[in-house]
């Protein structure tokens, strides 16, 4: 077939095509240059994403058959992705010497697996073995040598020895000491039995 020999009207044709490969030749490429980056971020994201919604889980930490601290939500959320739990309806217990130590009740809380921190909030009641017990706004425990740090309106009570209100509580690794800061108000009643 010689370009020379062709009619008028089938070179038109040859032409046309031609000019529609090329231009659709064209929109795939910058399509595909265009989303590129948006088909990586939506693979990666949604993809490698796990979130599980669960009624009663339970998270403790155990080593060499000792435990340290366990909790319960009524239900949660766990995200793969980012390794953390949230809890709603919140019940734990801390362990010294494979006996309870603190119990906690509280409206909600998270756990980060990658910090190992447990984060509690909203309507957080803590009751210590010696029979002191606190509520605060929200509670963060890092691990069992670091002081547990309690915020929001603290209120700490032991029988009617004892009534206190502050801003912030921290409690020693071992929970028997605390400290209170910021506005503080504490009274102290002598047990007249």
């Amino acid at each position: 077939m010689n370009w020379k020999n062709l009619a008028k009207k089938k070179k038109v044709y040859i032409l046309i095509a031609a000019g529609v490969i090329c231009v659709l030749a064209w929109a795939f490429i910058t399509a595909g240059v265009i989303t590129h980056d948006f088909k990586k971020h939506m693979a990666s994201s949604d993809a490698d994403k796990q979130q599980a919604v669960v009624n009663g889980i339970i998270l403790t930490e155990t080593k060499n058959e000792v435990k340290y601290w366990e909790i319960y939500g009524e239900t949660g959320q766990w995200d793969s992705q980012n390794g953390i739990a949230q809890l709603n309806k919140v019940i734990a217990n801390f362990y010294k010497d494979n006996e309870v130590t603190m119990s906690l009740t509280s409206s909600k809380g998270t756990y980060n697996s990658e910090k190992r921190d447990i984060i509690l909030y909203d309507d957080t009641f803590i009751a210590l073995k010696d029979g002191i017990t606190l509520k605060a706004d929200k509670l963060h425990w890092i691990d069992s040598n670091t002081p547990i740090v309690a915020e929001g309106h603290i209120e700490i009570q032991k029988g009617k020895e004892l009534l206190s209100k502050a801003d912030k509580i921290v409690i020693s690794p071992d929970y028997d000491k605390f400290t209170i800061s910021g506005n503080t108000v504490s009274k102290v009643y002598e047990d007249k039995k």
